[in-house]
């Protein structure tokens, strides 16, 4: 059936330059669309006339007394009309010296039902000559539309392409993203794609981020935030400065990813493709065996004439062609992880490709790094644990001193109490103490914000905390007022994560992380994670990942936010970055990016793999199953050129209408 391979990777080829020719690629996407509309339409108006024309030519041969040669004729115009791009695909394998595909098989097989009936004694099999190619190319028609639908599913994808840019010269103007220098200006406006990656300059907006990241909630965004291609603006005007040239944008990246997802082929379809180049020319010989030697040997042993018992076992070997064709298998394997692909892609999963689905299914242990990963990777304050004031006191005092400096920390006090600009403190006298901490004077109270070293030092008497993290000690006026605890928090979907991999059989989920091991422990413990080690360097990670004890027919998966883990990712059986909407060491080294950053898309990536795998697996074992009782049938004479006729066209079409569960 038509080439889905070819057709496929021809199509990869010529889009993965397309950040480069953006609107080459655009007119591309439109011929191609265009282009498979149309042949559709062609193939439905081919199995109408030739329906018409075979009753027709039924009723001429029921009616009329016709002479075998001309009873062909009559049959030979529906057949060339459904049959003429088979015959020509034949020919055009035979002269590029790959004669055994099934368009051979079908030409071979009709082209004897037409001959068979000039042999002596022989019956006409001219209706069923007409019959198989016209079902044939209903087969052909269920599948060019399948394909059509996985491609459809992809090219949702493509609707994040950006067409133009308003970009900020003396005037505004608009242009091709392709031709915005890094560090220009654009305006975006509400209901508009963004078209690059940069930094808001001016304006705020929500930014609805479904087709990068299959999340519903739009994000806020305001001056000094990163804004990604292919989001769309939803209410206010962005000034944007850019940050990449569009061939370096999000967008680019992921439809090239997406696009070139076809290129790596899963074991089962390189398995199918190599079965079919050894597979066809073997049915090919068996067939001419199963047309001369019973003849011949009845000539031997009994004595009947050769040609007597010739056209009925020449029948059954037409029968065996038809039957044998592996269209169901060549067709509906590929398809359905080309759907499984697409339906990962709408829920925010990029498979970079079919091989990296079969792994997927089979993962035994997952592998998580910390920060970035399990938890926010940005420090907040989890506890506030005053002695002499209140909360609100503490985290007022300790935010007013932190105010100027840049330290994470410092950022996570501003963030705790945000309302330090306009409560009218006024903060002078401020002094950072190297390795202790930061001294102020908020109104008239001298603020001491710091560690232990800083609390020894000026005689305050601080005392410990139970919770796990840093531990930030205030004292006012000399005297000890309390401590705050600063911690990454952990992603609110992690434990469910460890949960739904649990559940799917996973056996180790295992952490890796740089942190100390307080930390380490109090996270592991937390999300109930089989093991963790601590204090590791990314070198660390990939000898762990490398010389761990992990059971022989498991896979490992790695997952890491990718900026740091990119060795590590590249060194698992699979490496799953946590997109991050951009983070691109993460986009280029993993083989699934989870674009929205949420571990419990995990488990969701291995169950769209195994799922995508189970139905693979039905297809071929239909298909194969349904093919041999049906040879079996013909080679014993009960089956017909009917059955032979669903035995491949009927099998394929319900591989293929199986294969389209993989989208959903």
């Amino acid at each position: 059936m038509a080439h889905f391979h070819e057709h496929n990777h021809s199509h990869c080829e010529s889009c993965s330059h397309g950040h480069e020719h953006h609107h080459e690629h655009e007119h591309h996407e439109a011929h191609e669309h265009h282009h498979h509309e149309h042949s559709l339409k062609k193939q439905i108006w081919l199995i109408g006339i030739t329906v018409v024309l075979l009753i027709a030519a039924v009723v001429i041969e029921k009616n009329l007394s016709l002479e075998t040669w001309q009873l062909l004729l009559v049959y030979l115009i529906p057949y060339l009309i459904i049959g003429h791009e088979t015959l020509h695909e034949a020919w055009e394998g035979i002269m590029k010296g790959d004669a055994f595909n099934e368009h051979f098989l079908m030409s071979v097989a009709t082209i004897g039902a037409l001959c068979i009936g000039f042999l002596p004694g022989a019956e006409t099999e001219f209706p069923e000559a007409v019959f198989v190619m016209l079902f044939f190319q209903i087969g052909e028609l269920f599948e060019g539309y399948a394909e059509g639908k996985s491609r459809a599913s992809i090219a949702h994808l493509m609707n994040i392409r950006p067409d133009i840019a308003h970009l900020e010269d003396s005037q505004l103007k608009d242009v091709s993203p392709e031709k915005v220098a890094v560090g220009s200006v654009i305006v975006i406006r509400p209901g508009e794609k963004v078209p690059l990656d940069g930094v808001i300059i001016e304006g705020n907006s929500a930014l609805n981020t479904v087709a990068l990241t299959g999340e519903s909630l739009p994000r806020d965004v305001k001056v000094g935030d990163e804004v990604i291609s292919g989001c769309v603006n939803l209410s206010g005007v962005l000034r944007v400065r850019t940050t990449k040239a569009f061939g370096e944008s999000t967008v680019a990246k992921i439809i090239n990813l997406v696009e070139n997802a076809g290129e790596n082929k899963s074991k089962s379809e390189a398995f199918i493709t190599r079965f079919a180049r050894v597979y066809t020319p073997i049915v090919v010989f068996l067939a001419i065996a199963l047309a001369i030697l019973p003849p011949t040997l009845s000539f031997v042993i009994y004595h009947l004439s050769f040609l007597s018992t010739f056209p009925t076992w020449l029948y059954r070997a037409l029968m065996f062609l038809v039957v044998s064709c592996p269209c169901a298998l060549v067709i509906s394997v590929p398809l359905t992880f080309f759907g499984g692909i697409g339906g990962a892609s709408r829920k925010g999963i990029l498979v970079k490709g079919a091989n990296y689905m079969d792994v997927l299914a089979k993962v035994g242990t997952v592998v998580f790094d910390k920060t970035g990963t399990l938890t926010h990777g940005q420090f907040a304050v989890t506890a506030v644990h005053p002695d002499e004031c209140d909360e609100n006191e503490l985290l007022h005092l300790a935010a007013h001193v932190e105010h100027f400096t840049t330290h994470p920390i410092g950022a996570a006090l501003r963030d705790a109490f945000p309302d330090e600009a306009t409560d009218g403190c006024e903060v002078s006298e401020v002094e950072e103490i190297a390795g202790h901490g930061i001294r102020a004077k908020v109104g008239d109270r001298v603020v001491c914000v710091g560690n232990t070293k800083m609390m020894d030092s000026i005689g305050a008497k601080w005392h410990d905390c139970h919770h796990v993290g840093t531990i930030i000690h205030v004292a006012i006026d000399g005297q000890y007022a309390g401590h705050i605890v600063i911690n990454d928090k952990i992603k609110g979907d992690s434990a469910e994560a460890i949960e739904a991999l649990k559940n799917l059989g996973v056996e180790k989920t295992v952490m890796l992380t740089g942190d100390r091991k307080e930390v380490a422990d109090n996270v592991a413990k937390t999300l109930g994670l089989s093991e963790y080690h601590a204090e590791l360097l990314p070198a660390d990670k990939v000898k762990y990942i490398a010389n761990g004890q992990w059971a022989v027919d498991s896979f490992v998966a790695f997952v890491g936010d990718g900026i740091n883990d990119a060795p590590v990712l590249a060194r698992a059986d699979v490496g799953i970055a946590m997109g991050g909407l951009g983070s691109d060491a993460a986009i280029e080294a993993a083989d699934v990016v989870i674009m929205d950053d949420k571990p419990s898309k995990i488990a969701l990536a291995m169950k769209i793999a195994r799922r995508t795998l189970a139905i693979a697996r039905q297809n071929v074992w239909f298909a194969i199953g349904v093919k041999i009782a049906v040879l079996i049938l013909a080679a014993l004479g009960i089956a017909t050129m009917w059955l032979a006729v669903f035995a491949d066209v009927g099998v394929t079409v319900l591989a293929v209408l199986n294969a389209m569960r993989a989208l959903r």
